[in-house]
């Protein structure tokens, strides 16, 4: 760079990748309606990412920029469908819905996009989640398009090998286009058909959130507030259904704390050592109002809690609780016994031995996490040594505890966490 070159503004490149990361799956979704293709719609809000890169540097950021991609990428639409001999017979209705939809009797188009999003996820939502699809593609897709996630944190958060998602998405999309599965929301048997797959995606997108897979920053509140938001809009399609308001407690709950878990630098700060009085009043209230809901509609239909159910009702003993000391362990320590005994896996056998620890010591707890270990499932689960580390500082083991938390810190891609397992490592005294 010399003298006379301009300075190099990086915010405008990095107010693109935010937008872009942000406004990926509604961009995707509204182009899939008006395309009915999802490979096709991918490539026209990749080229609105492009216009983005040259525009906005120039022109500056908009106002809105989710709607800017949108209004972009509907334009760049047009031009593809002329020249794709494939789409000729449709022109005339995609050309006059996209330009009746730019045509907002405003100077700023934008303005009216916001509008329309909310529909077009619930049908990307509930079109990938179609029975066509096997349930892992099915949920692979989705997290995809609805979430955003990358096929790397697909991967994470099903402990399951990156090719191995790119292939699931892949198939799924190629079945979609081949079978001609309407871009929809069902009604009726098919529509509750499809809800657990929707409801595992939705838990899913909040998780992801909730504790990022990977870069600098402890979570991206915007998949959780998306997930949050879903749950919500669920709960109104589908008021009777138990599943429906045991997620929505749950998400509800664990939303109540994401001011708390960081602090002013941005570093993550556990559950143990949160400050209380940051977590959301408003939040924990409906969150216990929408698991005495789901009781008693699980009740009514003579069933016994889901496992939204007893995670939310996990949460809810969390947030009874005025200070860590006075945490009811008994009762979460109950709840994780009878989730694991009804749906096992050994990331709940992992959570319950956290629970067992706090209320019988940390070698009850190490004794548990010992024998997930021994199953050999969840190896390369960051997790699983994080605690294990954990409980063996409890106990004064230092030189084991440091390696296993040292061993945690390479299996995550999230540097705020690495930071904070080596720091553990680092400082053994440190409870």
């Amino acid at each position: 760079m010399t003298a006379s070159d301009p300075p190099v503004d990086r915010a405008v490149p990095r107010a693109v990748d935010a937008a872009w990361r942000i406004e990926w799956p509604q961009l995707v979704a509204v182009l899939t309606r008006l395309v009915g293709d999802m490979t096709l719609a991918e490539d026209l809000a990749q080229d609105a990412h492009v216009a983005a890169l040259e525009q906005w540097p120039r022109d500056g950021v908009p106002a809105n920029p989710g709607a800017w991609l949108t209004v972009t990428a509907k334009r760049r639409a047009i031009d593809r469908i002329r020249r794709d001999s494939t789409l000729a017979r449709k022109l005339p209705l995609l050309e006059g819905e996209i330009l009746s939809s730019l045509d907002t009797g405003s100077s700023d188009p934008a303005a009216a996009v916001d509008e329309e999003i909310t529909d077009d996820l619930l049908r990307m939502l509930f079109t990938a989640c179609h029975p066509a699809l096997p349930r892992t593609s099915q949920v692979a897709l989705t997290l995809r398009m609805v979430g955003g996630l990358t096929t790397d944190e697909i991967a994470r958060a099903y402990v399951t090998a990156t090719p191995t998602i790119v292939r699931r998405i892949s198939r799924a999309k190629k079945t979609i286009r081949d079978e001609h599965i309407p871009y929809e929301v069902p009604s009726g048997a098919e529509l509750a058909e499809r809800l657990d797959a929707v409801l595992e995606v939705v838990y899913l997108v909040f998780n992801e959130g909730y504790a990022a897979t990977a870069g600098d920053d402890w979570m991206r509140i915007d998949l959780c507030t998306e997930a949050l938001r879903l749950a919500r809009v669920l709960s109104g399609l589908l008021p009777a259904e138990p599943e429906v308001a045991g997620l929505a407690a749950l998400l509800e709950l664990q939303a109540s704390r994401l001011r708390a878990r960081y602090d002013a630098a941005g570093r993550p700060v556990l559950l143990r050592d949160q400050d209380r009085t940051r977590w959301d009043r408003l939040l924990i209230r409906r969150g216990c109002a929408a698991l005495a809901r789901a009781h008693t509609l699980a009740h009514d239909r003579g069933r016994p809690p889901d496992r939204y159910a007893l995670q939310a009702a996990i949460a809810a003993a969390h947030a009874m609780a005025p200070t860590q000391p006075q945490t009811d362990w008994r009762r979460i320590a109950g709840l994780y016994a009878v989730l694991a005994a009804r749906f096992p896996s050994p990331i709940v056998e992992l959570n319950r031995a956290v629970a067992v620890a706090e209320l019988h010591g940390p070698a009850a707890g190490l004794e548990l996490v010992d024998a997930v270990v021994a199953g050999g499932t969840i190896d390369d689960y960051h997790l699983l040594h994080a605690v294990r580390g954990d409980l063996l500082l409890r106990l004064g083991r230092t030189a084991e505890a440091g390696r296993e938390l040292e061993r945690a810190a390479r299996l995550t891609a999230n540097t705020a966490e690495q930071a904070l397992l080596l720091d553990r490592a680092a400082r053994p005294g440190a409870r």
